[in-house]
């Protein structure tokens, strides 16, 4: 998918798989703006929660999503209210989803939108995360609302040994849990050709560090790029991996 705006053009992909789960509860989808050319949001949700419960949790996050993008104006609206308000409604309706159903549906996200001035607003709620690469060098990631990156921020343990941890799944906010969920915003100023922003559930950054993940995104366009980082982490989960799902836009300039 592209979409093209005055100087430069917006490529992107998705990439999702069940890895070696029965189920898949991963969602992840990229919105171009249907009125604002070189506008478009990235979401990717990791539900939890039974067989079934965390499929809906993700459904959900993906649902509001697509409703906030679609009545978001980039000229008019405050987009790091629209994201906040896609974390608020995504955690409501997810809370109204477990009244009805027997599971306890939960679910992260991470999400983007990149505007048609090549700035691009985050938020995320648990673990999966939002990446900025400047070529192939990490710029910024989003700090995970986790046990271990707690560790990690308090100088307890490195982040390849987070990592590695046995509790490296216990989260401390995401979407659906009766306390309230973190509304932790990030704002990219401006876009420079060659940036690209990547969005991911645990299940693949878990293995690859950011010099990997920044040389994959940055030597293949998009599609390629998406399909190595899902091959590469299918291997190195040698028959023990987590769904998968990741979302991937990078500004390029036009031919």
């Amino acid at each position: 998918m592209s979409t093209t705006s005055v100087g430069f053009r917006l490529s992107a992909a998705t990439g999702i798989h069940k890895g070696d789960r029965a189920y898949q509860q991963d969602q992840v989808q990229i919105y171009p703006h249907l009125r604002v050319p070189g506008c478009v949001m990235g979401v990717v949700a990791d539900g939890m929660g039974g067989k079934s419960g965390g499929r809906k949790a993700a459904d959900q996050v993906i649902m509001t999503a697509q409703q906030i993008f679609e009545r978001y104006a980039p000229n008019r609206d405050d987009t790091a209210e629209a994201l906040k308000q896609l974390v608020l409604e995504s955690h409501l309706m997810i809370k109204l989803t477990a009244i009805t159903s027997e599971e306890e549906p939960h679910s992260t996200v991470a999400a983007f939108i990149i505007g048609p001035a090549r700035d691009c607003h985050v938020i995320h709620a648990g673990d999966s995360r939002v990446y900025h690469f400047r070529g192939a060098e990490m710029v910024s990631r989003t700090l995970d609302h986790s046990y271990v990156q707690r560790l990690v921020a308090e100088g307890s343990i490195s982040e390849e040994e987070a990592n590695n941890h046995p509790q490296s799944n216990l989260l401390t906010g995401c979407l659906g849990t009766h306390q309230d969920p973190p509304i932790t915003p990030g704002h990219v100023e401006r876009l420079e050709i060659g940036d690209s922003i990547l969005a991911c559930s645990d299940g693949l950054w878990h293995y690859f560090t950011p010099r990997e993940l920044g040389a994959i995104v940055h030597a293949l366009p998009p599609r390629e790029a998406g399909e190595m980082l899902v091959s590469k982490a299918r291997q190195r989960a040698r028959g023990g991996g987590d769904n998968l799902s990741l979302a991937l836009v990078r500004v390029e300039a036009l031919a």
